[in-house]
């Protein structure tokens, strides 16, 4: 398999599942910009979209679209629980985290990453609050992950968007639930393993 990915992107979630798997992969950079990758590739060749993360299977078919690549590596290893099974409520729960990271806490980021000033940055940080709220509700109970006690794909997805908040510079103190999930779920050695591997922290 090979990832095609950019350090820090919504690409680290599939980045830390492939290390949570313990499976065997190449990667390559992609330029988010430019839509070239670190070989010359141009990338709209691999994803007609443009977006990271894409996924080449090992059969040569592309996955895009972070939450499908993420479930799909899952159930082609149930065993590993990264994900409950097909068809269950469970199952259903964890479609509903993934569906509210993507659609609505994910793309709040938007403004911030364009480089939003002044009242825009108060607005997208205030909107990015409410979101916040969500989780902050749903681990207040004294769960260590989003799905309970298991860590799931949607703790992979979950982590790398709040860890944007470093990079933004968007201070998490307020909500201090989710600062120590951060903290939790950046523990793990696979998580650190591809923080490493994507040069976001020093190994």
């Amino acid at each position: 398999m090979k990832l095609y990915f950019s350090p820090g992107a919504c690409s680290l979630a599939t980045h830390i599942v492939l290390r949570e798997l313990g499976l065997g992969f190449d990667s390559e950079r992609v330029d988010t910009k430019t839509k070239v990758t670190e070989t010359g590739a141009n990338f709209y060749d691999i994803n007609p979209d443009g977006y990271v993360p894409a996924l080449q299977l090992d059969n040569g078919e592309i996955v895009t679209e972070g939450a499908a690549i993420l479930q799909y590596l899952a159930d082609q290893h149930p065993q590993s629980k990264l994900a409950p099974t097909p068809g269950s409520w469970e199952r259903t729960q964890l479609h509903r985290q993934l569906n509210f990271i993507a659609a609505e806490l994910h793309k709040s980021f938007s403004p911030l990453f364009r480089g939003a000033e002044g009242d825009a940055r108060t607005a997208a940080i205030e909107t990015l609050g409410v979101k916040f709220k969500h989780f902050e509700r749903l681990l207040a109970d004294g769960r260590p992950y989003v799905m309970g006690d298991t860590f799931t794909v949607a703790d992979a997805y979950l982590f790398t968007v709040l860890n944007w908040t470093r990079f933004v510079q968007v201070d998490l103190s307020p909500w201090p639930t989710l600062v120590a999930y951060l903290e939790r779920v950046g523990a793990r050695k696979p998580v650190q393993d591809a923080l490493v591997a994507e040069g976001l922290v020093a190994a």
